[in-house]
């Protein structure tokens, strides 16, 4: 099980987007955090949200909760360093917070050309415990790093709003709600014992295999194991066998392709988009096999 990261290195000059090539960097000690966050900053709105296509897939500039989510990932690469845009972050999060303490899907968009329609088509007024929880979980593990966003109000909000909605979530739940609540419960665990809990509630969820077909998605579109729990030792880890872990690392080292890129198995909506989501996927795929001790 090896990649090669020469390989990466060129496919992220050749085709992917600042940020990600500078996250790239950062993972294999070839730049500082202050790179990553000035990259990020470029997708910075003055309302404190980030738009801009940071959702690859949402390409208006209005800020999103999906651009959240994408902001903190960058926050949460370059710790400890720290940025006071993570804490306004969470103050525009609180400011489109509703009020049972969810966020919506997406907000609306003034322009939905390159835009997937799940994006725009979204209800405003309707909080989703996919998007509250792919915001707050990336959050809590920015806050172990930054006590801005560890005391901020919103984080309270979201986290206490997943606490709850994971416990009504029901026994078919959509694979991508289900592990982005799996992955807030993993960050969650740390500070709230509910969350660990919750996490056994959901282990019947998980099939042998680890495998979650995305409903509607792309034919073979699904959540693997590692998407879900990238990180040895962590509490959702323990949901999969440590055979099926093994195999998902043997897959994902092998699934580098010949121009030293990784792909994504769900559709894009713009050319852009599709290129964006191969550098993205190229650098978690580096992260997670760095992470597990294979590179």
């Amino acid at each position: 099980m090896t990649a090669d990261l020469f390989a990466a290195a060129s496919f992220m000059s050749t085709h992917a987007r600042l940020l990600d090539r500078r996250r790239f960097e950062l993972l294999l000690g070839g730049t500082d955090p202050a790179a990553v966050l000035a990259a990020v900053d470029g997708y910075r709105n003055p309302d404190g949200g980030y738009g801009w296509g940071l959702e690859p897939d949402l390409r208006a500039p209005e800020s999103q909760p999906g651009g959240a989510l994408h902001a903190f990932e960058a926050f949460v690469d370059a710790a400890p360093a720290t940025t006071p845009h993570a804490a306004r972050l969470c103050d525009w999060l609180l400011s489109v917070t509703l009020p049972d303490g969810g966020l919506p899907f997406a907000l609306p968009v003034a322009d939905p050309a390159g835009c997937a329609p799940f994006w725009t088509q979204a209800d405003p007024g309707a909080s989703a415990l996919q998007s509250t929880a792919f915001a707050a979980g990336t959050a809590l593990r920015l806050a172990a790093h930054d006590p801005a966003v560890a005391a901020h109000p919103w984080l309270e909000r979201a986290t206490r709003y997943c606490l709850d909605a994971v416990e009504n979530i029901g026994d078919e739940p959509h694979a991508i709600e289900l592990s982005f609540a799996i992955r807030f419960l993993d960050a969650a665990a740390d500070t709230r014992p509910q969350a660990t809990a919750l996490l056994e509630r959901l282990r019947p969820l998980i099939p042998d295999d680890g495998v979650l077909p995305v409903a509607g998605g792309s034919e073979g579109e699904a959540i693997r194991p590692l998407d879900v729990a990238p990180e040895p030792g962590r509490p959702a880890r323990t949901l999969y066998a440590p055979e099926v872990v093994d195999a998902e690392l043997r897959r994902l080292a092998a699934g580098q392709q010949e121009d030293g890129g990784w792909l994504v198995d769900f559709g894009s909506f713009s050319p852009a988009a599709a290129l964006e989501w191969r550098g993205y996927r190229t650098v978690g795929a580096v992260a997670v096999l760095k992470q597990n001790s294979l590179l």
